[in-house]
């Protein structure tokens, strides 16, 4: 009896994958791209410590299919954080892995060319060059962590990441987390229920030790320290939105239970937006009035944006794109996003210094 008997059955290929090594060798971070990086997570560190009273935004396109538009989408970005700065901290939404619920396309980095050709090779190295240009046009970048080994490999340019709805009781993005650089926002289930995003914020804050791989592409036993950077994100579930002030004041007596900072961040998309993206919006305004009203826990925002509104399906023939258009989830439209991070600034922009000595 050999093992080729009984291993491996549905197994078709072991194709090699170059190591985090290799990859950065091919696209090595930048000084310019470091400090990005590095400021970024400082301030975000120092708003969730409530040593800065501004209040971040994670904003961008669900997912990134298109390099080209998405740096298009970063310059224009880059400009207006530039003009909201003394108000809104914003952070670029660069989503390269999607979950799916069955089946579809699982992002850039699974299948970069869109024809279900899988070269994940190619594609972490496409994914880790789009990262650096955008930390070198001086915007600090967030991602949802997917797969457990992927920050091996651009980990170095990301500020703040996310751990999705169906991932947030999963221990092995819990151990994962505890290991990132960077702030990690726990998002509440897909049924809307908070426990996984507590217990998973208790989770990562602790040291673990867990399977993964080193630099050099080796299985290794990765040891962590635990991650001090936890806080919930609330994007609604169940079928009903999760930002009003009943949601709100729930979600923080949760976190006090738990002995936790009240650090939450609005997810203004997903099922607080119903999935239309015309919501978000409102969303939006009212979460920025709940702050000017007196709530001091929301520290962060969310926001689904793209070039152009809507979503589209990915065609068979991919010339017949629309630039700037989403292929996961709709999104607002570039006018729309300037005018609600415009909106927001105005709301806040006065009430936030008294906010932080409060």
């Amino acid at each position: 009896m050999t093992t080729a008997q009984t291993e491996n059955l549905n197994i078709a290929a072991f194709d090699r994958m170059p190591s985090p090594e290799e990859i950065v060798a091919r696209v090595p971070l930048t000084d310019a791209a470091a400090n990005v990086v590095l400021e970024g997570r400082r301030t975000l560190q120092a708003i969730l410590d409530r040593k800065d009273p501004r209040i971040f935004v994670v904003v961008g396109p669900c997912s990134i299919h298109d390099p080209v538009a998405g740096l298009d989408y970063a310059k224009r970005l880059k400009k207006l954080a530039d003009e909201v700065s003394d108000t809104l901290v914003l952070v670029m939404r660069v989503y390269f892995e999607k979950p799916r619920t069955s089946t579809g396309w699982k992002g850039y980095i699974n299948d970069p060319y869109m024809d279900d050709s899988f070269r994940i090779d190619e594609g972490m190295e496409k994914a880790r060059d789009f990262l650096l240009q955008v930390n070198e046009a001086g915007l600090p970048a967030a991602t949802e962590a997917l797969d457990p080994i992927a920050p091996q490999y651009y980990g170095d340019l990301i500020a703040w990441t996310a751990i999705g709805a169906r991932t947030s009781e999963s221990q092995t993005h819990r151990e994962m987390a505890s290991g990132l650089s960077t702030p990690v926002g726990f998002k509440n289930g897909t049924d809307g229920s908070l426990d996984a995003a507590v217990n998973g914020i208790l989770s990562s804050a602790a040291p673990h030790s867990f399977l993964g791989i080193n630099a050099q592409g080796q299985s290794s036993v990765i040891r962590t320290r635990g991650n001090a950077y936890g806080h919930v994100v609330l994007r609604g579930g169940g079928g009903r939105p999760n930002y009003d002030t009943v949601s709100v004041s729930l979600a923080e007596k949760a976190l006090a239970k738990a002995k936790l900072p009240a650090n939450i961040v609005i997810d203004c998309s997903h099922a607080n937006s119903w999935k239309n993206p015309e919501y978000q919006p409102l969303v939006m305004r009212d979460v920025a009035h709940q702050i000017r009203e007196g709530n001091r826990s929301i520290v962060g925002l969310m926001i689904e944006s793209n070039i152009e509104a809507g979503n589209q399906p990915i065609p068979a023939d991919l010339t017949q794109l629309r630039y700037g258009c989403s292929v996961t989830d709709a999104c607002v439209d570039w006018a729309t996003t300037e005018e609600m991070i415009r909106n927001t600034r105005d709301i806040l922009r006065e009430v936030l210094p008294q906010r932080s000595q409060a």
